[in-house]
């Protein structure tokens, strides 16, 4: 059990920082500056607002008298309690400093509140939100050497040399992609040794993939084993991030049988890996489940673009008759259905998305680290400027965090699966029934009947709960499971019991409405692990003695976990 509250509060604040931006694969491609220019939203955002100008006037006129009030001192305006920037006593005991902070948030306040007077459409709202965002984050005083306290402590005490350390780590961090500061040193951990280190065999090697068979940890298992599908553009081990904090550890230790897959990190040579490649590759490795566990059903657990692919394979499963050897779903953070996804669904269109596509051709692959920094300015505040002050300000390494480490190690995307994600993210395609394939065989994903269980996050700005919720009832299955984590992108996975912030809504998706939905479901306490394995226990047969060895004579065990392909950069 975790009781380990720091680290659910450095979890917590780190949540966002890890994901596969399977939605954002675009702005990867050309780069996130071409974000940041002027464009035909800002031409209707301005529009907008000069057919308000009662309203703009009353707001400027506001922002100018508080503007003075803050020159004479009279100003009552503070941060908010969650606002880290300004927690230094500096900021409130220096008369400057105080002024600069004040003069700084009510100018933030002002241009938020004229963006939402606009009432522009949500594609542009999203788009003029990510600009505003990064530009006032930006201009914080905190960011500014000459006025952060923690800069000039930084100096003082260590007698320049924190500017030395500064300047050394922001030309280290911007001669190489991302171009963003570092959020964990490369070396803070090593895989297979202090992270990703429960103990199994990889007992499958192809082309694109390694399976890995995780030793039992209970004298008896579930019949049938579950077979766990990561995210294609990040390293499978967030599943097995550390002991104790583990979900494959967990699901052992409850006695599932457990299998993952570990992606092959893709270079320029296998550029025509698309959708049927990663197909096969999850049909190819149900078929080795079902060779070692004697079981002719496996549950499917998948996370982001796993889940688009594992939601795929499994119509696929259906249109060919074979959708029996599924005895559950079970869906992560994944969003099916991708209209108003948030920022990633307004930022794609037709020119985007064919501008990205040659890119990508060109190279023969995506780079995970482009993928890195787009996302780092998705939250700038926590993502770029928080290690901005840390790293160059002060002169400091930053903390170690097994999960910024594995959002560091970075993979890439091949081309070919990049066109596909990018061309049905811009139609939406799995929306309408058979408007994309796989291996062959048109996708419909309302004729997957089989039992669904599907996790959101609360506070996912990357797969909006809202979307993960419409993309939950596009699947036919009699019996779906909806559960809405409090939590965001990467702790409504990494999420073990014991964490006492912890909290979770569940029940079926039956509410067209996902707003009249969560206003109806009945919020629980804790992990929704818990829950999830009953579930599991529930649809996963008898239980039988543990295996002895791992393998079988026909895939004998070959290298133990966590296996090569995980180790390739």
């Amino acid at each position: 059990m975790v009781t380990n509250t720091h680290y659910a509060d450095d979890l917590a604040q780190a949540d966002e920082l890890a994901a596969p931006l399977d939605l954002l694969l675009t702005s990867s491609a050309i780069g996130i500056g071409r974000r940041m220019l002027p464009n035909n939203s800002w031409s209707r955002l301005a529009v907008h607002l000069a057919r308000r100008p009662r309203v703009v006037g009353e707001r400027v006129s506001a922002l100018r008298h508080e503007l003075s009030d803050i020159a004479r001192g009279r100003s009552e305006r503070a941060p908010a309690r969650s606002d880290k920037r300004f927690t230094d006593p500096a900021w409130q005991g220096n008369p400057v400093l105080k002024r600069s902070m004040q003069a700084y948030l009510a100018a933030s306040d002002t241009a938020e509140e004229l963006l939402t007077d606009a009432h522009l459409e949500w594609k542009d709202e999203q788009w003029m939100h990510f600009v505003i965002d990064n530009v006032l984050e930006g201009l914080s005083p905190s960011n500014n050497p000459l006025l952060n306290p923690l800069s000039w402590k930084a100096l003082v005490d260590t007698g320049g040399a924190s500017a030395v350390r500064g300047l050394r780590r922001f030309v280290g961090d911007m001669t190489s992609a991302p171009r963003v500061p570092a959020m964990v040193e490369p070396d803070a951990f090593t895989v297979g040794e202090n992270i990703a280190v429960t103990p199994g065999s990889v007992v499958l090697r192809t082309e694109v993939f390694e399976l890995i068979q995780y030793a039992p940890q209970t004298p008896q298992v579930r019949t049938i084993p579950l077979l766990m599908v990561p995210p294609v553009i990040n390293k499978y081990y967030i599943m097995d991030i550390a002991p104790h904090r583990s979900m494959i550890e967990y699901f052992l230790s409850q006695g599932q049988q457990v299998f993952a897959i570990s992606w092959r990190n893709p270079t320029a040579a296998q550029r025509d890996w698309g959708f049927d490649t990663y197909g096969q590759a999850i049909v190819d490795a149900l078929d080795a489940v079902e060779e070692i566990t004697g079981c002719e059903r496996t549950h499917l657990q998948a996370s982001c673009s796993g889940g688009i692919l594992a939601a795929m394979t499994a119509a696929h499963l259906t249109e060919i008759g074979q959708d029996h050897r599924l005895a559950g779903l079970t869906l992560m953070v994944t969003v099916l259905d991708q209209s108003r996804a948030g920022f990633a669904a307004a930022a794609i269109d037709e020119e985007t998305a064919k501008m990205a596509i040659a890119i990508s051709q060109r190279k023969g692959y995506l780079d995970g680290r482009a993928l890195a920094e787009v996302f780092a300015w998705l939250r700038p505040t926590d993502l770029v400027w928080r290690y901005w002050v840390n790293d160059y300000l002060q002169g400091r390494a930053p903390s170690p965090f097994d999960v910024l480490f594995w959002n560091a190690d970075t993979t890439r995307m091949t081309a070919a699966l990049h066109r596909d994600m990018v061309l049905m993210g811009v139609h939406n395609s799995l929306t309408v029934p058979g408007s994309v394939t796989m291996l062959g065989t048109p996708v419909d994903l309302s004729r997957v009947t089989t039992d669904t269980y599907v996790v959101a996050g609360l506070a996912d700005h990357i797969s909006p709960w809202q979307a993960c919720y419409r993309s939950a009832r596009l699947l036919g299955s009699k019996d779906p499971r909806f559960v809405l984590s409090t939590s965001g992108h990467i702790a409504a996975l990494v999420n073990p019991p014991g964490n006492p912030k912890a909290a979770y809504r569940i029940g079926a998706p039956d509410e067209a409405d996902p707003s009249v939905w969560v206003n109806n479901a009945a919020q629980q306490q804790g992990s929704w692990w818990p829950d999830f394995t009953l579930w599991l226990a529930d649809r996963s047969g008898p239980q039988k003695d543990a295996p002895a060895g791992l393998g079988s004579p026909e895939l004998p065990p070959l290298d133990p976990a966590p296996g090569n392909y995980v180790l390739a950069h």
